[in-house]
C-alpha cells in the first residue's frame, strides 16, 4: 500500500541508504530542492533512479514558482521576476510564463508544481510571502491562478494551489512560527478563500500553518474544522497536502504532526528538508493512503501527459511582447 506521504532527499544522487528506505516506505511522491539540483542530466538521472526505487511513475514536484522561490537557476534554467511582478503584464503572461516552467520541468521527468499561490497580497503580508502572490484582490489572483494552472497542464505538470485556505493576512513566516489570523469568518469568505473556491476544481492542493481564530485554536493543516471546510463550503475534492511538516507552524514531534495532519483530513503529508530519521517518523504515523484519498490521487495523475509540442521560442516572443522578462538560458 502506498504511504500517504512525499518526501524530500539529502542530495543530488540518491544514496543506497536513501534507495532502500523508499523501497519500503512506498511513499506517492517526492519533492527537489535546489540541493537535489546541480545540472539537466543529472536532473534526469535523479528522477529516473527515484521512480525505479518505488517501481512505478510516481509524482515529483517542486516549487519553481520564479522570483525568489525557484530551485531550477541559471545558468541551466530561466530567471523569472517575482510573480506578483509579472502579474501586471496580464493573465496571458501569467499563462506563458507558466507553460513554459511546465516545459522546462517536464523535460526533466518533474510532473508537478507546487504553483499557483493564491493568496493575496496585502500591505501587512509577510515578506517572505508577499511578492510570491499574483494579486492583490481576490479577482486578480482567481484570473492569474487559473492561467497559471493552465499553462502549467497544457505543458503536462500538475499544479498544487497553495496555501489553503488563504496565507495573504498573515504577519508571520510559518516556516518560522504559527501566523495568527483574527479576521472574520465573513471576511475570510469574500476575500481570502474566494481565489480557492473558483479553483477548486485543480487536482492538487496545500494546506497553511495558519491558525485562523474564528475556525480554532490549531493551525489549518492540524484543524477538522479547517478541512472540513476546505472540502464543503470551498469545494475542494482534489488531493489535499500538507505544507511541510518541518516548518515551525507546527509544534510536537514529527510523529504528533503527522498524525494530527491525517487525523484532520489531509490526505497526504509533505515532509521536505531529507532527514531520514524524521521520515521514519513520519512513515510510522502517517499510514497507507485510504480508498478516497487514493481515488484523488488517480484522478490528479490522469491529467499528466508526456509534454508540450508547443515551440518555447514562440511561447517565449509571446511572453516578452506582452511585457514579460526572463533571463532565458542560452541553447
Amino acid at each position: 500500500m502506498t504511504l500517504a506521504a512525499i518526501f524530500g532527499l539529502a542530495g543530488p544522487a540518491l544514496t543506497p541508504a536513501e534507495r532502500d528506505f523508499f523501497r519500503e516506505a512506498d511513499p506517492w511522491g517526492f519533492i527537489l530542492f535546489a540541493r537535489n539540483v546541480a545540472d539537466p542530466d543529472q536532473l534526469r538521472r535523479l528522477t529516473e533512479d527515484l521512480r525505479m526505487a518505488v517501481g512505478r511513475e510516481a509524482l515529483i514536484t517542486v516549487d519553481q514558482e520564479g522570483g525568489r522561490v525557484q530551485r531550477l537557476r541559471a545558468p541551466f534554467w530561466a530567471e523569472w521576476t517575482p510573480p506578483l511582478d509579472d502579474a501586471a503584464h496580464g493573465p496571458r503572461a501569467t499563462l506563458l510564463r507558466y507553460r513554459l516552467i511546465g516545459q522546462e520541468l517536464r523535460g526533466l521527468g518533474i510532473d508537478s508544481n507546487c504553483a499557483p499561490t493564491l493568496d493575496i497580497a496585502g500591505d501587512l503580508t509577510h515578506p517572505f510571502l508577499q511578492n510570491r502572490c499574483l494579486g492583490r484582490d481576490a479577482d486578480s489572483v482567481i484570473a492569474h491562478g487559473r492561467a497559471a494552472a493552465d499553462g502549467m497542464l497544457a505543458a503536462g505538470v500538475l499544479p498544487v494551489m497553495k496555501h489553503m485556505p488563504g496565507h495573504g493576512r498573515a504577519q508571520a513566516d510559518s516556516h518560522l512560527e504559527t501566523p495568527e489570523v483574527t479576521a472574520t469568518l465573513d471576511d475570510l469568505r469574500r476575500t481570502d478563500f474566494a481565489p480557492f473556491r473558483a479553483l477548486a476544481d485543480l487536482p492538487l492542493a496545500m494546506t497553511a500553518h495558519i491558525r485562523f481564530t474564528a475556525l480554532d485554536d490549531v493551525p489549518a493543516t492540524a484543524s477538522p474544522r479547517v478541512i472540513g471546510l476546505i472540502r464543503d463550503e470551498i469545494g475542494f475534492d482534489g488531493l489535499l497536502m500538507t505544507d511541510d511538516l518541518s516548518m515551525q507552524g507546527l509544534h510536537g514531534t514529527m510523529a504528533q504532526r503527522t498524525t494530527a495532519a491525517m487525523t484532520a483530513g489531509c490526505d497526504l503529508v509533505l515532509h521536505c528538508n531529507g532527514d531520514r530519521s524524521e521520515m521514519q517518523d513520519v512513515a510510522a504515523n502517517a499510514g497507507a493512503m485510504g480508498p478516497q484519498a487514493t481515488s484523488r490521487a488517480a484522478r490528479a495523475l490522469s491529467l499528466r501527459h508526456a509534454g508540450d509540442d508547443a515551440p518555447a521560442a514562440e511561447l517565449l516572443a509571446e511572453y516578452r511582447a506582452l511585457g514579460g522578462q526572463v533571463d532565458w538560458p542560452q541553447a
